[in-house]
């Protein structure tokens, strides 16, 4: 499977008690599938930058980028994605909206996690890096 070269995109990991922020994705790939805010790193852009952007795009809130959590690795026909995935401070108390390619965009209760149609491989992230509790979720 080979989707051309590789592109540098970022993710956004908010955590606000037991609630995650997450964005259903309105365009392909992986159209309809919750995942984390984020996006394609552009020219000449730092990777701190671009998650800033693209929280802000998708969900409407501000945010401080923290420290990288981790990376993944995305790759169909048409596409090979990097991606790079950073903690996040959101900075206003504002309810996130849909913005950009989001068709949906929500804090979700970690306990509910397991009901929602995830990008493949988001599970185990949040897992792996003990963002939520293995219990939860199914890893199929």
């Amino acid at each position: 499977m080979s989707g051309g070269r590789p592109e540098l995109c970022v993710g956004a990991v908010a955590i606000d008690d037991d609630r995650i922020l997450l964005v259903r994705r309105g365009t392909e790939p992986d159209r309809g599938l919750w995942s984390l805010p984020g996006g394609r790193v552009e020219a000449g852009e730092a990777m701190v930058a671009a998650v800033v952007r693209e929280l802000r795009e998708e969900t409407g809130l501000t945010g401080v980028c923290g420290a990288m959590l981790g990376w993944v690795e995305q790759m169909t026909v048409e596409h090979h994605f990097v991606i790079a995935d950073f903690l996040v401070t959101i900075l206003d108390g504002d309810e996130p909206v849909p913005g950009s390619d989001a068709a949906d965009a929500a804090w979700v209760e970690v306990s509910t996690l397991d009901g929602l149609p995830l990008v493949d491989g988001l599970a185990a992230f949040l897992v792996e890096h003990d963002l939520v509790p293995g219990l939860l979720l199914s890893l199929d």
